[in-house]
């Protein structure tokens, strides 16, 4: 009888035990529907507000040209608002509208910013800011005062700013008006844009592929023509890639460059792969004004950590010619044809225009993507990302990505060893996911970094080179690939790694010559990804092509100069 009862007792208990755990977890998935539901809402109330006010504008502003309005450029525009000939108003107005028509397309905005409409009242007192009277949208992870920076995360929903970032702050001195959030992947840490409380952004372009990411939502919105001018943020290329997939400009400072107090990170810490704000536009002339309004005494007062130096318009504006290292891969992941052809083709736009375009080719990408910047931002092997996740459903483009993550370390260690004969890259990829294994190893990872800034230092000057001229990924992928392929941002994060300033120029459109040709390719180690890849980009004919743009760090004055010869060129071989 006494072990029929410890049986019965311990049965029982199990029986408790599991009840309890079912009920704590049925509960923390109401609780995360809730929040959801919650955000769903004030998008929605906020989306309606907005709608309403334009309404309201229009029936008592009748002749205002709404269309004449969106076709300028920022420089135009501020020109018009500075000499009176257009009221901060009637561009407020028009703005807002096209960014509620562009946002029912694309599902690129997170929440309207409804304090915008106050700050329109009494925008007059910042007339003599550099953007008076712009209307700015702003990444979700960037801090507005009582309003969330969820990340995309359940677990941050319900958490409102307390107070606005450094940078819109800055914003609203210079007589900017930030006016709508916009979408992101959940947890950041992907170049596509989704996440299970906002939903899925596309691509203003064609709408079967994705907008891109992390700062996904500000290139659609900025494409689609509901923005002129949005400020991202940058780990691995998440204002580039989307910017490359969306047509317009992007830009990377160097880090440090501008504050990044408020700007929310999905965890906070890492310290191998720096991320960095910038803006994006439509023209690089609207990056160099944003950099220039930024760059000022308040900022410098309002977060001592920047430096105190203000856009040097002189390197801007200089013509002299440059020396341009140039690559058409990386040899680690075979471009698209259409990659390899916008640097081929702008190669040749630099070279008639008396520049001199000299080889390069990046140190050791194929040892580095994996130690350095796989592992340095997953040193501890997802642990942070994944505790971002816990309470909440997990967005379906993403899962294949922290299924990878949640794997036990002895898996990896041992899947990593079966592969490396046949699919090294993929080996080395899955082993850099078990993080570092100490302290001392981590010290060691961070040696690495510092090593490699220095050697590819002495290289670009071994080159003798001004600035690099080199692919982004794309064409833009069809949806639920981003996920799959993480060896694509080889083209990219090695610049955050470097700490390197770094911007994306469109050049051109995919041709169906691209697209014949993206048949034949392989990729350089015919494995999996490269197979993906493939797939990823395939149906690309029409879209975007764009080239990056690079400069040694603290030079951001001299990589956006160099972006703006690459378009002026392009621009000027169209006509």
């Amino acid at each position: 009888m006494d072990n029929w009862t410890a049986a019965l007792l311990t049965g029982v208990a199990c029986i408790v035990g599991y009840l309890v755990v079912l009920v704590k977890k049925i509960n923390s998935l109401r609780q995360a529907e809730e929040k959801i539901k919650r955000a769903r809402n004030r998008r929605e109330q906020s989306l309606q507000r907005a709608e309403q006010a334009v309404l309201r504008y229009k029936e008592s502003h009748p002749t205002t040209d709404s269309a004449l309005i969106l076709t300028l450029s920022l420089s135009e525009l501020t020109q018009q608002l500075k000499d009176g000939s257009l009221s901060p108003e009637d561009v407020f107005y028009s703005y807002m509208e096209k960014t509620l028509a562009v946002n029912k397309k694309l599902n690129c905005c997170t929440e309207v910013l409804l304090e915008s409409l106050d700050q329109l009242k009494t925008v007059g007192s910042n007339k003599d800011g550099l953007l008076y009277g712009v209307p700015v949208s702003i990444k979700e992870n960037i801090a507005f005062k009582d309003h969330d920076c969820s990340c995309g995360v359940i677990i941050n929903l319900d958490q409102p700013a307390e107070k606005d970032s450094v940078l819109v702050q800055i914003l609203k001195k210079q007589g900017a008006i930030p006016f709508v959030k916009t979408n992101l992947p959940q947890a950041l840490l992907s170049y596509d844009c989704s996440n299970p409380i906002y939903g899925q952004t596309v691509n203003p372009h064609n709408p079967q592929k994705t907008s891109g990411g992390s700062s996904g939502g500000e290139a659609a919105l900025i494409g689609g023509g509901g923005s002129l001018l949005g400020i991202g943020t940058d780990l691995g290329g998440s204002i580039r890639i989307p910017a490359s997939f969306s047509g317009i400009c992007g830009f990377k400072p160097t880090a440090g460059r501008l504050s990044s107090q408020g700007v929310r990170p999905i965890y906070r810490g890492q310290k191998s792969v720096l991320s960095s704000p910038g803006p994006m536009a439509r023209d690089v002339d609207s990056l160099a004004l944003c950099m220039q309004a930024l760059l000022c005494d308040h900022m410098f007062s309002l977060d001592p950590t920047v430096p105190p130096l203000p856009f040097n318009m002189e390197i801007y504006r200089s013509s002299r010619p440059l020396r341009i290292g140039y690559l058409e891969n990386d040899g680690y992941t075979q471009p698209s044809p259409s990659m390899a052809r916008g640097v081929r083709e702008v190669k040749a736009l630099l070279e008639q225009a008396g520049h001199t375009l000299v080889p390069y080719h990046p140190l050791k990408i194929d040892e580095i993507f994996p130690e350095l910047m796989i592992k340095g931002f997953l040193a501890d092997g997802g642990t942070s990302l994944l505790q971002k996740l816990k309470g909440g459903p997990e967005d379906p483009c993403l899962k294949g990505q922290f299924h990878r993550y949640r794997l036990p370390k002895w898996y990896k260690t041992i899947r990593s060893f079966l592969l490396k004969p046949k699919s090294p890259r993929i080996s080395a990829n899955i082993r850099a996911l078990c993080g570092v294994r100490s302290v001392p190893d981590l010290w060691k990872q961070h040696a690495a970094v510092e090593d490699y800034i220095h050697e590819t230092i002495a290289h670009w000057r071994s080159c003798n080179i001004d600035v690099l001229l080199c692919p982004v990924i794309g064409p833009a992928y069809n949806l639920f690939y981003c996920s799959k392929i993480p060896t694509a941002l080889s083209y990219t994060i090695v610049y955050n790694l470097l700490n390197f300033p770094v911007g994306v120029v469109t050049v051109s459109t995919v041709t169906s010559k691209d697209e014949e040709e993206l048949k034949h390719c392989n990729g350089y180690y015919q494995d999996m990804w490269d197979k993906l890849f493939k797939e990823a980009v395939a149906g690309g004919e029409g879209l975007p092509v764009a080239v990056q743009c690079v400069a040694l760090p603290w030079q951001d004055e001299l990589c956006l100069r160099f972006m703006k010869e690459v378009e002026q060129l392009v621009k000027q071989s169209k006509k």
